[in-house]
């Protein structure tokens, strides 16, 4: 049986994250507290003890989200994936606890993402809505066919695409998506259009600082989410994380990809639940699923 050990995104927060971890391994202990040195703020003060609201803040939101994830990585004594895979922020736990980044060089790189990303919302106004019950294609010719910016931008499970991109271009390509059959289309609560040509400005100088870190070859394959494939190079690896903030997130492939290639029980590792559903959408009963927030 190969495992999959998969890490989501920002959206899967909740207070109290990681507290337990703290507590009660001094491996975490040591790791938090060094977090809190790189990013020069308690981050840990706001996920051990702040509100939901306190833990919205993107500066907040994603290093939050990836100490948590890759630290319960890092403590969990059954840690043996066979491949990984991490959900649009997610990659970067997947790569830190893959050994393809060092944690301190990941933490770094998350921070100045969710800083670049917040800069490109408040400058950059968009939206995001999930779209379900209509194919793939049928959502790409629908955005394809409305004035304005608008992508199919996460691809995540059978019958479920979250576009993104202006606001007027993301309502109009919902009122088609409902024309066209859709079950729902739902407008999200989110500050920017992830995932989409919106983004460039933040991928810009994301991409410096990404050029500039060592990657090493991980211990096992990552399975990224602009390729969907199989990666282990640490060249290509870097090449897919530089357009990542402007390509889709290709879920749904990436689980196919894993199940092809005899991925059978899947983890999430980290907060939330998300992944756990998405992957269930796609495998139905073929594959094990379980998650892992706490020790």
């Amino acid at each position: 049986m190969k495992k999959a050990y998969i890490f989501p995104g920002q959206g899967s927060q909740f207070p109290g994250m990681g507290k337990d971890l703290y507590q009660n391994s001094p491996v975490a202990k040591e790791l938090f507290d060094k977090a809190n040195s790189i990013l020069g703020f308690n981050i840990t003060d706001i996920m051990f003890d702040g509100s939901a609201e306190d833990l919205k803040a993107t500066k907040v939101t994603q290093p939050a989200v990836f100490l948590h994830s890759v630290i319960l990585a890092k403590c969990y004594e059954g840690f043996a994936p066979d491949m990984v895979a991490g959900h649009s922020l997610g990659e970067f736990s997947a790569l830190a606890a893959a050994g393809a980044l060092e944690f301190e060089d990941a933490l770094r790189l998350v921070a100045i993402r969710a800083g670049a990303m917040q800069k490109c919302c408040e400058k950059v106004p968009g939206t995001m809505a999930a779209i379900i019950g209509l194919t793939n294609e049928q959502i790409e010719e629908i955005c394809a066919s409305v004035e304005g910016k608008v992508v199919a931008a996460n691809y995540n499970s059978e019958g479920q695409v979250v576009i993104s991109g202006e606001a007027s271009a993301v309502e109009e390509a919902c009122q088609k998506a409902k024309d066209a059959g859709a079950k729902r289309a739902l407008p999200l609560a989110v500050s920017g259009a992830f995932h989409s040509p919106l983004m460039e400005p933040a991928r810009e100088e994301l991409a410096k600082a990404i050029s500039a870190t060592p990657f090493h070859t991980p211990e096992c394959p990552v399975y990224q989410n602009v390729s969907a494939k199989a990666e282990t190079d640490p060249e290509v690896i870097k090449s897919n994380l530089l357009s990542q903030l402007t390509s889709p997130v290709r879920w749904t492939q990436s689980v196919k990809n894993m199940m092809a290639d005899g991925a059978s029980y899947f983890m999430e590792i980290g907060p939330g639940t998300v992944l756990q559903g998405l992957v269930r959408r796609t495998a139905g009963a073929d594959v094990q699923i379980e998650g892992i927030s706490a020790l």
